[in-house]
């Protein structure tokens, strides 16, 4: 913890917002999100931003996401529409769609983010773009879930914070090995030199994180934790697509390079065998006195450092529920890890 997360937890994001006109493609894949497109897609083509262009990728919706979008580009000339339809004989996935949308896009730099997606302000696009004035390829932006009153929502967001965490973490100390697509930024040029998501098409998941573990290095990978460069999205609601969404997402993790399951499976693999070996020692009454102060100890370490993590990424609330969320986590973390071994995901919405 105290190796890994040190230089995260004393990171200051540049507060000053920089003059920047790289001319920006923003993406977007979307499957019958026509309310989503309705209630978000202003807040995207409004950015305070001198030089972009909007591209959706209509993927085969069957709800109104067409009319939708048509009304919006009457409005918005710089909102440009992908329609991909279905076809009985050729199943598309998200991977497709934006192969597609990247291609149509007429700028260089591009940026990605979902169609359930809010900028958490109009300088959104400015804040990331910055970071395309370095030799940076790739810019990892931060996604967190909106609160609500959810019984599963404290969960999911403490998850997604434990996940940032680390990847942004392991992006600062010069070992990147994921990125959330919410809020995302590449180039076309390493797109297309890396012969885009050739190597894992087959697979459902993983445009994102499978993409960035393939090609991030510390020499062509930035982050980027201003607040107003944030993307909101609201967090599942039920267990069964929480489930889905999550079997989702972990049926790549064994993709990862070898040296990143590692890294993962050591922290998940630690963290279940503390609470194991806490629990077996309490109920033995084996020394009970140093295990509390073991426990507690560890837990005064985690405070000391989360309090600062948490706070930049908007979660300081779920600090007052560390060790029950902390406990959970583990449970659930190596729950899913063992179940991706023979889980197949066969379609991406």
């Amino acid at each position: 913890m105290i190796n890994n997360y040190s230089r995260f937890a004393g990171y200051t994001p540049l507060d000053e917002l920089m003059i920047v006109d790289i001319p920006i493609s923003v993406i977007i894949s979307a499957r019958n999100e026509a309310k989503n497109l309705q209630h978000y897609l202003p807040f995207i083509l409004e950015q305070n931003y001198p030089d972009f262009e909007v591209v959706v990728i209509n993927d085969c919706s069957h709800d109104s996401s067409d009319t939708v979008l048509e009304v919006f580009q009457e409005k918005y000339p710089h909102l440009k529409v992908v329609t991909i339809t279905e076809h009985d004989r050729f199943k598309t996935g998200k991977k497709f769609a934006l192969t597609l949308g990247i291609k149509a896009a007429k700028n260089e730099h591009l940026l990605f983010t979902d169609a359930d997606c809010m900028p958490a302000s109009p300088n959104w696009i400015t804040r990331m773009a910055a970071n395309f004035t370095t030799p940076a390829q790739i810019v990892l932006g931060y996604a967190p879930y909106n609160k609500s009153k959810n019984f599963l929502n404290p969960f999911i967001r403490f998850e997604a914070v434990k996940a940032a965490i680390s990847y942004f973490s392991a992006a600062l100390n010069g070992d990147p090995y994921m990125g959330v697509g919410r809020n995302l930024a590449y180039t076309k040029t390493l797109f297309f030199s890396a012969k885009g998501f050739a190597s894992h098409m087959h697979l459902m998941a993983g445009d994102d994180d499978l993409f960035v573990n393939q090609h991030a290095t510390e020499d062509n990978t930035i982050i980027e934790l201003h607040p107003e460069a944030f993307t909101y999205t609201d967090a599942k609601t039920t267990l069964s697509s929480w489930y889905k969404q999550k079997k989702r997402h972990f049926g790549v993790g064994k993709y990862y390079k070898s040296e990143h399951r590692r890294m993962l499976s050591i922290d998940a693999i630690s963290g279940y065998l503390f609470y194991l070996l806490l629990i077996i020692c309490l109920i033995f009454r084996f020394e009970p006195i140093l295990v509390l102060g073991i426990f507690i100890f560890r837990l005064i370490l985690q405070i000391v450092i989360y309090s600062k993590t948490f706070k930049k990424l908007d979660a300081n609330d779920l600090l007052w529920y560390l060790p029950g969320l902390d406990f959970c986590y583990y449970i659930y973390i190596n729950t899913f890890g063992l179940l991706a071994t023979f889980i197949k995901t066969t379609q991406w919405k």
